[in-house]
């Protein structure tokens, strides 16, 4: 006990304390995610039928501009389509398979949102009937985040000199610095209900912009 007492009485003195920082920037690609959805008789008949409804799609995309590289299939699935029965006299009837559901999602970055609004519309029309959601992003934040660093830095110093002033004591150096960031929000649309918003023109799209936080936690010496 004693020791540990003469250790405390020796640590040197420290203030600990947190900065935020955020910087906000357009965002300059999209990422879709959507499926189309079949139902047939039998397994081979709807897998037919999705085949050729997403081969259209990916066409249309790559018609559009879309590189092989910003196109990825995802959560395939085939699964059987159940009917199911009330008990009879009390007795259990199983279900009956009636027919099969092929799933095919597709992931879709689009560089050039220009064009959103007419992919969204194409794809649809062609055969994208299932999900459809929108995440606008950045596919190079880099100058945005050490923007916010920055001011997430500046942000805990000045703290720092306020509590030291106000505490009567002389800020040192920094001791360590951590870093957490927070990813950006996306902003989310429903590719499927913009889609039932379309008249005459293209689906309309609003992109806002993503903001980059970062949180710093800074620790200083505190001048004897």
């Amino acid at each position: 006990m004693a020791a540990s007492a003469q250790e405390n009485a020796r640590r040197d003195p420290v203030i600990s304390v947190s900065g935020e920082g955020d910087a906000a920037v357009a965002p300059d690609m999209a990422v879709l995610t959507f499926s189309v959805m079949k139902q047939a008789e039998t397994a081979a008949a709807a897998l037919a039928e999705n085949n050729k409804a997403m081969t259209e799609v990916q066409a249309a995309l790559k018609s559009s501009g879309i590189a092989d590289r910003d196109l990825q299939t995802s959560n395939f699935s085939v699964q059987p389509i159940y009917k199911q029965f009330e008990p009879k006299d009390g007795v259990y009837v199983p279900p009956e398979i009636t027919g099969y559901q092929v799933t095919n999602g597709l992931t879709v970055r689009v560089r050039d949102l220009a064009k959103l609004g007419d992919i969204m519309d194409s794809s649809v029309k062609l055969g994208i009937n299932q999900g459809g959601d929108i995440a606008f992003t950045n596919d190079d934040p880099a100058a945005t985040v050490t923007e916010a660093r920055k001011a997430a830095v500046a942000d805990a110093i000045s703290k720092a000199k306020t509590l030291a002033e106000a505490a009567g004591v002389k800020l040192g150096r920094i001791l360590e610095i951590n870093e957490n960031m927070q990813r950006p929000m996306p902003v989310p649309q429903t590719m499927m209900r913009a889609a039932a918003m379309e008249k005459a023109d293209s689906v309309p799209v609003a992109a806002g912009e993503n903001s980059y936080k970062i949180n710093v936690n800074v620790t200083f010496a505190l001048e004897q």
